[in-house]
C-alpha cells in the first residue's frame, strides 16, 4: 500500500496544469460575487468575514447561501473532471486539491477566502464521489446528535480519508487527509469554541 501512495506517475508539465486549473477554479468567490449582484453588499463585512456558504447565509438569504454552498463545491468538482477526462486520475487529484486552496487562499481578494468544507466536498466528488454519501452521513449523525455544524464537518472530513484508505484509494486519502489538516486550522476559531462550549449550535438564533 505504501508503495503504491509513493508511485504517482504524473509528467512536471501535466501536474502544473493541474495546479493552475484547479488553483484558478477555486479562488473563484462565489459567496462575494452572488451577495454583490444580489444587492447585499460585501460578504466579507458580516458574521465571520469569510466568503462561505456559511456566512453567506448570516445575509438572511438561505437560496442565496445554498447557491454559494453548491458553486463552491461544484468549482472542485468540475476542476478535477475537467483535469481528469484530458489527463487522468492522479492530475484529477492535484487539481481538486489546488481548487481547495484557491479557495481557502484566492488570489483575487487578498487571499482571504472560506474554511474549505463546500470544496472539499467538491473534490470528493471529483475523485471519490461515493464518499460524498460517507460525508453526508457523517455530517447527518453528528449535526442530529450535536446540532453543531462545524463538528459534524470537522468529524466528516476525520472519517473519510480513513475510510479511502481502508477502501484502497491511497493516493486520494493521504491528498484528502491533507485537505482534512488545513481544514482543521482554518476552522481552529470553531475548535476553541466547541472546547469552551460557545459554539453556535444549528436554529440557534443571533
Amino acid at each position: 500500500m505504501l508503495s503504491n501512495l509513493m508511485s504517482w506517475q504524473i509528467t512536471l508539465p501535466v501536474a502544473l496544469a493541474a495546479v493552475v486549473i484547479g488553483y484558478l477554479f477555486g479562488s473563484i468567490p462565489f459567496g462575494l460575487i452572488l451577495t454583490r449582484a444580489a444587492g447585499l453588499g460585501d460578504v466579507r463585512s458580516i458574521g465571520s468575514g469569510n466568503i462561505g456558504a456559511t456566512n453567506v447565509l448570516r445575509t438572511g438569504n438561505r437560496k442565496l447561501a445554498a447557491a454559494t454552498l453548491l458553486l463552491d463545491a461544484l468549482k472542485a468538482s468540475a476542476a478535477a473532471w475537467i483535469v481528469g477526462y484530458f489527463f487522468g486520475q492522479e492530475a484529477a487529484i492535484i487539481a481538486g486539491f489546488f481548487a481547495f486552496i484557491g479557495h481557502l487562499f484566492p488570489v483575487w481578494i487578498g487571499f482571504k477566502g472560506g474554511k474549505g468544507v463546500a470544496t472539499y466536498i467538491g473534490t470528493l466528488l471529483g475523485v471519490a464521489p461515493i464518499m460524498v454519501v460517507l460525508f453526508a452521513a457523517v455530517w447527518l449523525a453528528v449535526a442530529f446528535t450535536s446540532r453543531y455544524s462545524s463538528l459534524s464537518a470537522l468529524v466528516a472530513m476525520l472519517v473519510v480519508p480513513v475510510a479511502l484508505w481502508i477502501f484502497g484509494s491511497e493516493k486520494v486519502a493521504a491528498v484528502m487527509a491533507i485537505m482534512t489538516l488545513i481544514s482543521y486550522w482554518k476552522h481552529r476559531a470553531n475548535i476553541s469554541r466547541l472546547m469552551d462550549g460557545t459554539e453556535s449550535k444549528i436554529g440557534a438564533k443571533g
